[in-house]
């Protein structure tokens, strides 16, 4: 296959996954569900201090991105 051919159709998808991440980021309030205030997200709230850690919402994250990486791969043999 034509190098440039191969690099066009690579931004082409880069464009589209970034087109993608902005209308989740500026829809993001409109959800039924808020990333990073998923149920089972950690916080703990002292008296002056604040610890937050979305284990929920990295591994749902980490779950969406690899079978996004894995359809990709899957598609370009």
């Amino acid at each position: 296959m034509d190098p440039l051919r191969e690099l066009g159709r690579t931004l082409f998808f880069l464009g589209a996954l970034l087109v993608l991440i902005g209308a989740v980021l500026y829809f993001g309030a409109k959800l039924p569900f808020r990333l990073g205030r998923l149920p089972g997200d950690i916080v703990h709230r002292g008296e002056h201090t604040t610890f937050y850690f979305p284990i929920v919402t990295c591994l749902l994250l980490s779950i969406g991105l690899s079978l996004l990486l894995w359809l990709f791969s899957h598609f370009r043999r």
